[in-house]
């Protein structure tokens, strides 16, 4: 009997949004996985957004355990080439993460983390998605250039603190992606305000108005900027993203925002794009 075609890839895969950072720690893939399940929450024509969430940090996959993923699960695999991605809260999600397990290091050069890369995206299959949320590595290396070589990448979130350090890498984060050619389409700025938990003062502790100050410079928009809350760590150690579990919340409701901001400027930047016409 003749196998099905199975059609794998993005080739229906509308937007394909990298969300990264100049460095470590400023809370990306956290960012990623409360915005990819925001989006979801959008409808179009009456429905919801078809929203796929995959794991480009080949070398720290922290998508699993951040979704409640546990080491047993592993993509379907069919016709011995093409990947199913795993279902998980309404997501289709793709990782390396599912291929190990959690103390099983990528002992990899770069090359090769770019071909796991580049079989995850092409080999896997996606189906009809509005939106391809991409939680990149920290920094502008190889992974940066195989993402940009090998997908049509509609633009990036660049996530930062408003401490000056990160900002400073976050600004060289957003001319990596000027000298690819991907747009930025906004900065997230992530633990911009403490809220005391026991008598609600507020204070910025890694200072005030980055996010700001570097969308300006860029010529690119704040999507929005979010608390410094220990729900949101406690809620993506345990695999239930805050976005998923207080979705009427004040967290969840800045993503929420953030999420139709980054709509907003996905349909600006398509309009903008430029139309290329060939006469005689």
């Amino acid at each position: 009997m003749a196998k099905a075609v199975v059609e794998s890839g993005m080739k229906k895969v509308k937007y394909i949004v990298a969300v990264a950072s100049g460095k470590g720690g400023v809370g990306k893939s956290t960012t990623a996985v409360n915005l990819a399940l925001a989006l979801a929450t959008l409808s179009k024509d009456g429905k919801g957004l078809n929203i796929g969430l995959l794991d480009a940090d080949i070398y720290g996959p922290s998508l699993p355990k951040m979704l409640g993923i546990t080491d047993s699960v592993q993509p379907q695999v069919v016709n011995g080439t093409a990947f199913v991605p795993v279902p998980a809260h309404g997501l289709k999600t793709m990782s390396i993460g599912y291929l190990t397990t959690e103390s099983t290091p990528m002992v990899w050069r770069g090359p090769m983390a770019g071909g796991a890369l580049t079989q995850m995206m092409e080999q896997s299959i996606w189906g009809e998605l509005d939106v391809l949320v991409v939680d990149m590595p920290p920094g502008t290396g190889d992974i940066q250039l195989t993402l940009s070589q090998k997908a049509k990448v509609s633009g990036a979130v660049v996530v930062t603190t408003p401490q000056d350090i990160a900002l400073l890498d976050a600004r060289k984060g957003i001319e990596m992606f000027r000298k690819v050619e991907v747009p930025v389409l906004g900065i997230v700025e992530n633990m911009a305000v403490h809220i005391c938990s026991n008598c609600g003062h507020a204070e910025s502790i890694f200072g005030e108005g980055g996010g700001q100050k570097v969308a300006s410079e860029y010529d690119t928009r704040l999507l929005g900027s979010l608390p410094l809350d220990k729900r949101i760590r406690e809620e993506g150690d345990r695999g239930t993203p805050i976005a998923l579990t207080e979705p009427e919340g004040e967290i969840a409701q800045s993503y929420r925002a953030i999420a139709e901001n980054l709509m907003t400027a996905l349909a600006e930047n398509t309009v903008k794009a430029p139309v290329i016409s060939i006469e005689d």
